[in-house]
This record gives C-alpha cells, sequence and structure tokens, in this order.
C-alpha cells in the first residue's frame, strides 16, 4: 500500500516539474533561449525539448505500453542527470537542485511502478533488487 502511494506521489510530483518546466519553456521563450546558451546548449533545442517533456509526461501517466513507459523514464533520468550536470558544469550548483530533486522523484517512481500499476514493468524489479543489494 505504501509503494502504491509512493508511486503516484512521486509520479504526480514529476509531472508536475515536467509540465511547469514545459510552460516556463513556453512562456518565458527569450529567457530559456539564453539559459540554454549560457549552459553551451544551441537554441534550436527548446521546442524539441517542450515535445519531449510533454510526451515523456503521457507516456509516463497514460502507459499505454510499459515498454514506452520505461523509454520515457530513461530519457528523463538522462535528461535530469545531464541537466544537474550542465549546471554544475559552468559553476551555477544552487541551479541543479530541481533536477536533482527530479531525479528522486524519478527513481521513487520507477522502482515503486509494479506496485501501483497492473501491467508490471520487466525493468523495475531489476532495478530495485541492484539498488537494496549490498
Amino acid at each position: 500500500m505504501i509503494e502504491s502511494y509512493t508511486y503516484w506521489i512521486s509520479t504526480a510530483l514529476l509531472s508536475l516539474l515536467y509540465l511547469a518546466s514545459a510552460t516556463l519553456y513556453i512562456v518565458k521563450r527569450a529567457w530559456v533561449r539564453q539559459a540554454l546558451t549560457d549552459l553551451g546548449y544551441p537554441t534550436y533545442l527548446v521546442p524539441f525539448l517542450i515535445a519531449v517533456k510533454l510526451l515523456a509526461v503521457a507516456a509516463i501517466l497514460s502507459r499505454v505500453n510499459v515498454g514506452l513507459s520505461d523509454l520515457a523514464y530513461a530519457g528523463a533520468f538522462y535528461h535530469l542527470l545531464l541537466s544537474a550536470l550542465a549546471h554544475i558544469g559552468v559553476h551555477k550548483p544552487k541551479d541543479a537542485v530541481p533536477a536533482a530533486i527530479g531525479l528522486v522523484l524519478l527513481g521513487a517512481s520507477f522502482l515503486t511502478q509494479n506496485a501501483a500499476r497492473d501491467e508490471p514493468s520487466p525493468d523495475a524489479p531489476a532495478a530495485a533488487a541492484y539498488l537494496i543489494t549490498p
């Protein structure tokens, strides 16, 4: 029961983080372009990142296909990890905090998804066993 609550709370918060980020990318487009430039990324990534963030939320929440959902988790993992590392790389570690929070939420959501969903992910138990064993 607690795993089910953990899944839904962490997934909801992760989804809100991604939706808020995509909204920020749309509303404050010039600011986001400058921020990406400061991190060393090209500005043509903005529309792509908006689409990817929205599609990741849709894939994880709808879970139309378990493989697609797991792919969205993997993509979000790499996105959040690279985002945190980019901010740390330009010596702005406080700007990496949202990505670090996102990584924690992502991990909690991924590792508890089988307790809350009807169709289990074959990858989640293996990942959970790897993290739990010393």
